[in-house]
C-alpha cells in the first residue's frame, strides 16, 4: 500500500477513501472475486484479471487491515480511463465501498488528462440474472451512459455492455 492512510472502518466511518496500491495486487483481486461467484463465475477469468491487475494502477478501500473492495484502471490515452474491474467483497455491498472506488478512479482519470471513464459489463440477455441488473443500475445511478452492446466481444453467451462516464 502507499503511504497514505487507511479510511476508517466501515462501521464507524464518517468520509473514507480509497487507498493506491502498491503491492499484492494480484492476490486482492484473486481473492475478492472469488468470493463473488455470482459474477464471476470462471476461474480462468478471475485468473486473468489477477494477472493483468498487476501492472495496473489499483486503489482500495480498506477495512482495518483487509480490503473490502478495489478498482483496477488502464489508460487508453489521450482521453480515456478504463474500468478493467471492480469489486467488493459481498458483505460491503451498498455500503458505499463502491461508490467510493468509482471516486478514486475519477480522480485518477482526471489527474491525468481523461476526459472519459469507461467500464464494461454483461448486457441483459434476457436472463433473470438479478445481480447484473444490480451492477447496471449501480452505474447508472454513478453518471455512466450505456454506449453500446458488442454481441460478441468476449463471446456470443456474453454480450458486453460499454458504458461511459463523462469527467
Amino acid at each position: 500500500m502507499s503511504a497514505a492512510a487507511a479510511p476508517a472502518p466501515i462501521a464507524g466511518r464518517t468520509q473514507a477513501e480509497a487507498v493506491e496500491v502498491s503491492a499484492g495486487k494480484s492476490e486482492i483481486c484473486r481473492e475478492i472475486m472469488a468470493e463473488l461467484s455470482d459474477w464471476f463465475t470462471e476461474p480462468a477469468v478471475i485468473e486473468a484479471c489477477a494477472k493483468a491487475v498487476e501492472t495496473l494502477p489499483m486503489f482500495a478501500y480498506m477495512d482495518g487491515g483487509s480490503a473490502a473492495g478495489f478498482v483496477a484502471l488502464k489508460e487508453h490515452p489521450p482521453a480515456a480511463t478504463e474500468i478493467l474491474v471492480i469489486a467488493s467483497r459481498r458483505h460491503y455491498h451498498s455500503r458505499g465501498v463502491g461508490k467510493t472506488l468509482l471516486t478514486a478512479a475519477e480522480q485518477f482519470a482526471r489527474a491525468r488528462g481523461s476526459r472519459l471513464l469507461t467500464v464494461k459489463t454483461l448486457a441483459p440477455r434476457g436472463r433473470d440474472e438479478p445481480q447484473y441488473e444490480a451492477t447496471r443500475a449501480f452505474y447508472h445511478r454513478n453518471g455512466f451512459i450505456p454506449a453500446e452492446i458488442f454481441p460478441t466481444l468476449w463471446h456470443e453467451d456474453h454480450p458486453c455492455l460499454f458504458l461511459v462516464k463523462p469527467l
